[in-house]
């Protein structure tokens, strides 16, 4: 009896042993890794061909090493792109290969998915068209569509299978590309852009029991602008999502909003976005336990050997081509470029943004010498622009004009074009009596802020946004709002002071893309470059009418100077917006610096 006893304790434990042997395979969690990329423009290479020099924490060499790493970890790898890839750092030497470099590594680096970003759209149709084409893995946006029809253009989303989870990516990139691309429409020609709020919901019902995870590849910052929402609005509208990979806003986040992870691995390969989703059975399909997400940072990575050596013959003629000598500099443009430190690198406010300076003035004095216009008006891109003696380079023209744009002449009311210079205007935030700095709005990003030529004027700080600019004249008479005015802008600028509606595609007098066929689409930096050889002779020189400044406010200098000491030494800090995009977004006042 007591053997049998044993051998049914036996048979009992074995088949508990079993049981739990079964439950835990039925239990086990499957990982799920994905990976993002965003904003790499043009960057292959850790360099910055605009300044010839390393960058320490950029490119897709260092992004494989990361991708390798975390394939040798975890077999279920997803690797996306969220866009703005093929544009920018010399990349456009390129455009004419049958396969672009940018799309060619993403290729070598087996990506699955490659979300549309609005600088793809920079260019022409097929040069786009070819790309995608070429592109290994899915293309994707689903708010892009054939014109009149209900056809999209590219895949709204792809589903990917993992062990037997279904894993739903969606792709969406922001729809104001015929607000940014008005001036060159044949970059979008046959295509329609729709909200993706309301593209999202669709998707979504589409997806409906299609999949068990679901994941955003969204070229959307957290925030939206020109009328569409951001991916904050979007988690909070759509909690089915599991995480939502951004990009657009050059932003470093890592966030949660309504139970939906979001992230953005900032601009040209600073990090890698990543998210672990793990994923039990349940019935017939699975369920979601945990998301945690990180960006992983490139900046001590070395850079993967195989991409180096593939792509060498991009960096050694994006670096030939860089220092090919356009003219000379006869003086440095600015001498102080950091406001208060006087560095040139700028970490606390650009002089240039400030009061007016040789650099903007003679980007101006190139558009009105193209366009015959009485006015121009030019951001400053990149916040330490400047031109120091000597040669002038291509890379000092990709520079201090950091953007592939083109130049539109168009005709504007002068009561338009004061309205215009409001809008501008909104960028520096209201002065408050006890101010110690002039700060800047921080919803308003930098290349927003255009600053004037041929129009004399002045910014009353102390008046709210829309009522700033006084003393407007023109030739030395005052700004008539009745009269029309020759205006010369950007075709980015030309399309958003077209959705303000102050001019329109009627009121377009000069188009450079037209005018200069020889020269590669007629962008700017090649006019600079032309002015520079033809109208200069070869030599520019600083030239600043102070056309501009700011007024209506009162500084203790005293105080003033005493703040700067302190900034100066790192006693005390100017803020930036969380994103660090937007500096000095907050005046220092005097009880800052007594306390």
């Amino acid at each position: 009896m007591k053997k049998i006893k044993m051998f049914k304790n036996l048979i009992v434990l074995t088949v508990l042993c079993i049981s739990l042997v079964f439950a835990s395979m039925v239990c086990a969690a499957t990982k799920i890794t994905i990976l993002q990329s965003s904003d790499l423009h043009g960057r292959i290479y850790p360099h910055d061909y605009a300044l010839d020099e390393e960058d320490q924490d950029a490119g897709f060499a260092k992004i494989q090493t990361l991708v390798e790493k975390e394939r040798a970890e975890n077999p279920n790898v997803i690797l996306m792109d969220c866009g703005d890839t093929v544009q920018d750092n010399s990349a456009m030497l390129f455009n004419d290969l049958p396969v672009h470099p940018m799309v060619g590594v993403m290729n070598m680096m087996k990506y699955d998915v490659w979300t549309l970003g609005n600088h793809e759209f920079n260019f022409n149709m097929p040069f786009l068209e070819k790309n995608i084409k070429a592109f290994e893995g899915s293309v994707l946006s689903a708010n892009i569509y054939r014109e009149g029809t209900s056809k999209r253009w590219v895949k709204p989303y792809v589903i990917f299978e993992k062990e037997g989870v279904r894993i739903a990516v969606v792709g969406m990139l922001p729809p104001a590309i015929p607000t940014w691309e008005s001036a060159t429409p044949q970059h979008f020609e046959g295509l329609e852009f729709t909200d993706p709020m309301i593209e999202t919901k669709k998707v979504i019902a589409e997806l409906e029991g299609k999949y068990d995870v679901l994941v955003g590849a969204y070229h959307i910052g957290p925030q939206g602008e020109h009328g569409y929402e951001g991916l904050e609005e979007i988690a909070k509208n759509f909690p089915q999502f599991h995480v939502l990979f951004g990009g657009h806003a050059h932003a470093k986040y890592n966030k949660e909003i309504n139970g939906v992870k979001i992230i953005e691995p900032g601009a040209y390969g600073w990090s890698l976005a990543k998210a672990d989703i793990e994923v039990v059975k349940k019935g017939s399909g699975y369920s979601v336990v945990s998301v945690n997400t990180e960006n992983i940072e490139t900046k001590t990575v070395q850079a993967n050997q195989a991409v180096l050596d593939k792509f060498r013959f991009v960096h050694d003629q994006s670096v030939t081509d860089a220092n090919l000598v356009v003219g000379k500099i006869a003086k440095n443009f600015v001498e102080r470029v950091d406001y208060i430190t006087g560095q040139e690198q700028v970490t606390t406010m650009p002089t240039s943004q400030l009061e007016d300076t040789a650099i903007i003035d003679f980007i101006n004095d190139v558009q009105m010498h193209y366009t015959d216009a009485e006015v121009s008006s030019a951001a400053l891109f990149n916040f330490g622009s400047n031109l120091k003696a000597g040669d002038f380079k291509k890379k000092d023209v990709a520079y201090i004009y950091k953007y592939p744009n083109t130049l539109v002449g168009v005709n504007i009311t002068g009561e338009n074009l004061l309205k215009y210079m409001e809008w501008s205007a909104s960028y520096y935030n209201t002065f408050t009596p006890g101010d110690l700095t002039i700060s800047f709005n921080k919803d308003i990003r930098g290349y927003n802020y255009d600053m004037f030529s041929g129009v004399s004027y002045e910014i009353d700080l102390s008046k709210e946004a829309g009522s700033r600019i006084k003393n407007a004249k023109i030739g030395g008479r005052d700004l008539d709002p009745k009269a029309t005015y020759k205006l010369t802008i950007n075709n980015y600028r030309f399309g958003t002071i077209m959705k303000l509606g102050l001019v329109t595609n009627d009121d377009k007098y000069y188009d450079s893309v037209a005018q200069y066929a020889d020269i590669p689409d007629g962008r700017i930096r090649d006019l600079i470059i032309k002015y520079t050889k033809e109208i200069k002779k070869g030599t520019i020189v600083p030239s600043v009418d102070y056309n501009w400044k700011l007024v209506g406010f009162s500084i203790d200098e005293a105080l003033q100077e005493k703040a700067f000491k302190m900034i100066q030494n790192g006693s005390l800090s100017i803020p930036t917006s969380e994103d660090g995009r937007t500096l000095n977004i907050k005046a220092i006042r005097v009880n800052d610096i007594s306390n």
